[in-house]
Parts: structure tokens; C-alpha cells; sequence
């Protein structure tokens, strides 16, 4: 899984900022738990908001429109054939305007071969729970900047939110994810949000593959 930020733009200083005044720190800024609505997605829905989906993704991945233009459509295909899986799952986050989503399917009981190959990465302590068919995938969280940059420790930070929702209506005793041990800035937003590694104090890789696992209690 990928959490996908965008390039922090430049900025400049408002001019005419009264003498003595200063930004508010974080402790005065309110939570965005009360801008940020959450809310799934049927199967129509996510249809009828696909560009605006493929939108989001591509501006927090950063780059040029040229990059932007790739990452949209590898973005659409891969949401295309996850839409597909049964049990499939999409939280969109909302002002006026989508701000973030997350989404994931569960993994089908007693039988991982054929999810993306999960098969080959799932370790001792993950297997029971994908016997119960209660083990849940989270293929993708998509957030802006901020959200990985201030209060990632708060329950009401965007992230936490959508991944703890994800997991609740989808009735998940374990949430798993399956990273790039290359893709640090990934690893380390995910386990700032809470996850953590599935076996030992190290990202473990499979013999078969470059792929570690973490999971996420509900």
C-alpha cells in the first residue's frame, strides 16, 4: 500500500500581519473532526465519482501534470479491479470538497490464494484471523499533507479516523497492509497512525517477495 501525500507547496507571509500577532499554534487550532465528514460509498456511487477519486489520488502524488496524468490512471485501473472483490469497502472524507478516502476488502476465510498474492506474506500470528474471515486489507489510505505532518498521534487525525472506520463497518478483528520495505515515508506514516509490524520489532520481508506486513487492531 502506498499513503499517498502531496509535495508541500511554498508559501509566503501574509502581508500586514498586526505588530505582536502570530500564527496559531497547534494547540488553538480546532480538530479536524468537526470540517471532515466520513461517510462510504456505495458500488454506483464510487462509479459516479470516479474522475473526482482519480483527482484526489493524483494531486497528493505529487510531481508534474505529466506524473500526475500516470499516477491517475495506474490509480483508476487498480481501483477498477479492487471495486470488483466482494466485500469491497470505500470511506471518502468530505468538506465541500473530497479531502481524503481509504479502502480494502476483506481477506476470504480459510482461503488467502488469490488475493494479490497475500498468501505468501501472511505470518503466524496473521493466519487465525484470516481463518475466521475476519482479517480486512486496507489497499489504500489517500490523505493530504497535513495529515501525516500534525497531531498523527490524535485519534481524530484524518487517517486514524478513516482506517478505524474501515475496519468497524466491515466488522474487521485485524486490519493488514502489505508495504515496500524501500518506501519509508510509507512505513513511517502508517506506523505513526498506529500500525504496527506483524511479527517482531522489524519490517519482515517474505522469502517470495519485497513485501513486509503490518496490521491494525479495530
Amino acid at each position: 500500500m502506498t499513503v499517498h501525500v502531496p509535495v508541500r507547496p511554498a508559501t509566503t507571509e501574509p502581508h500586514g500581519r498586526p505588530a505582536g500577532t502570530r500564527r496559531p499554534g497547534p494547540a488553538q487550532r480546532s480538530s479536524p473532526q468537526a470540517g471532515e465528514r466520513l461517510r462510504p460509498l456505495t458500488r454506483r456511487q464510487i462509479e459516479d465519482r470516479f474522475a473526482e477519486l482519480g483527482n484526489l489520488y493524483a494531486q497528493t502524488s505529487g510531481g508534474g501534470p505529466r506524473a500526475w496524468n500516470v499516477a491517475r490512471g495506474a490509480f483508476l485501473r487498480r481501483l477498477t479491479a479492487d471495486v470488483r472483490r466482494p466485500g469491497f469497502g470505500l470511506l471518502i472524507a468530505e468538506t465541500t470538497v473530497l479531502t481524503g478516502c481509504a479502502y480494502g476488502y476483506p481477506v476470504p476465510g480459510g482461503d488467502p490464494p488469490g488475493v494479490r498474492g497475500l498468501e505468501r506474506y501472511l505470518t503466524g500470528s496473521v493466519l487465525p484471523v484470516a481463518a475466521s474471515g475476519r482479517l480486512f486489507l486496507v489497499s489504500g489510505i489517500v490523505v493530504p499533507a497535513r495529515v501525516r505532518r500534525e497531531h498523527h498521534d490524535r485519534a481524530w487525525n484524518l487517517a486514524r479516523r478513516l482506517q478505524a472506520r474501515l475496519l468497524a463497518e466491515h466488522d474487521a478483528a485485524l486490519g493488514v497492509t502489505l508495504v515496500d520495505r524501500a518506501d519509508g515515508a510509507t512505513v513511517r506514516a502508517l506506523r505513526s497512525w498506529g500500525w504496527r509490524y506483524a511479527e517482531g520489532d522489524t519490517l519482515q520481508s517474505s522469502v517470495l517477495g519485497p513485501y513486509g506486513v503490518l496490521v491494525l487492531g479495530p
